[in-house]
């Protein structure tokens, strides 16, 4: 075979061969293209999915958070309740009790009224007799009291306890007169006005503002009677020194005997 056709023959291999070389080199480039192709686009998946996952893991830590804090709260509460009603249990003990107490000292207390009303009534009685037998001072208005504390036991809108203050507060104010001395103006039985001066219980003796009449009220007939000059300037200073004009002093006063040594 002659040389140039040899040439010529390799010189054309060569020539497919670079184009053979040069469609593998296409291939494997086109394939190493779509291989990275499927790499990026399954990282993108991949990176998506990722973002999708976290996003989900930071919705559920939010929920979780929030169960937690709301857990955290209905304890709280619960704890709350837990010694709100164990308090509630001690007041409603203590207001049982309390109700018993009241009912049994209702139950007392009717007994006690029982017993009370009748001596109430009594002494409102002995009131009565203690102002008709005592000298007449102040008469109508301490006959006044008798009545009206008479009323008051006959009426349903006063407590039994009321009643009673009311009745002690007039015998303390009748214990008062025994212990003091006053002068007032009134009138005899014949109209006459004239300065009273009572001394305690014991004596009431008047005069007149013209000094005409001077007397006392005699314990033995029960009856307002003249003593004439015989005690006119005593008196007229015991008025005086009760109705503090002068300073207490001893004054000679008709003084009736004690009812034993009479």
């Amino acid at each position: 075979m002659p040389m140039q056709t040899i040439k010529q023959i390799t010189k054309q291999n060569i020539i497919n061969l670079g184009v053979v070389l040069g469609c593998a080199l296409f291939a494997v480039s086109s394939v190493q293209a779509q291989s990275l192709n499927s790499s990026i686009q399954t990282q993108t998946k991949i990176n998506t999915d990722a973002k999708r996952s976290q996003q989900k893991i930071s919705n559920l830590a939010t929920q979780t958070q929030n169960l937690l804090t709301d857990f955290r709260k209905v304890v709280n509460e619960t704890n709350g309740l837990k010694v709100y009603n164990k308090q509630l249990e001690k007041v409603v003990t203590d207001q049982r009790n309390e109700k018993q107490s009241i009912t049994h000292q209702l139950a007392g207390l009717e007994a006690t009224n029982r017993g009370v009303t009748p001596l109430m009534i009594d002494m409102v009685d002995m009131f009565d007799k203690i102002v008709e037998s005592d000298i007449p001072f102040h008469l109508e208005q301490r006959r006044d009291r008798v009545v009206k504390l008479k009323a008051m036991l006959d009426r349903a809108d006063v407590t039994t306890s009321e009643k009673y203050r009311r009745v002690m507060e007039n015998y303390i104010a009748e214990l008062e007169y025994g212990r003091t001395t006053e002068a007032y103006r009134g009138q005899l039985e014949d109209g006459t006005v004239v300065d009273f001066l009572r001394v305690g219980r014991t004596m009431l003796l008047y005069q007149s503002s013209d000094l005409k009449r001077t007397g006392r009220y005699n314990i033995e007939t029960r009856a307002f009677e003249d003593l004439g000059d015989d005690y006119r300037l005593e008196i007229k200073e015991g008025l005086s020194i009760a109705k503090n004009e002068k300073a207490p002093d001893l004054v000679p006063l008709p003084v009736s005997a004690p009812e034993s040594a009479r």
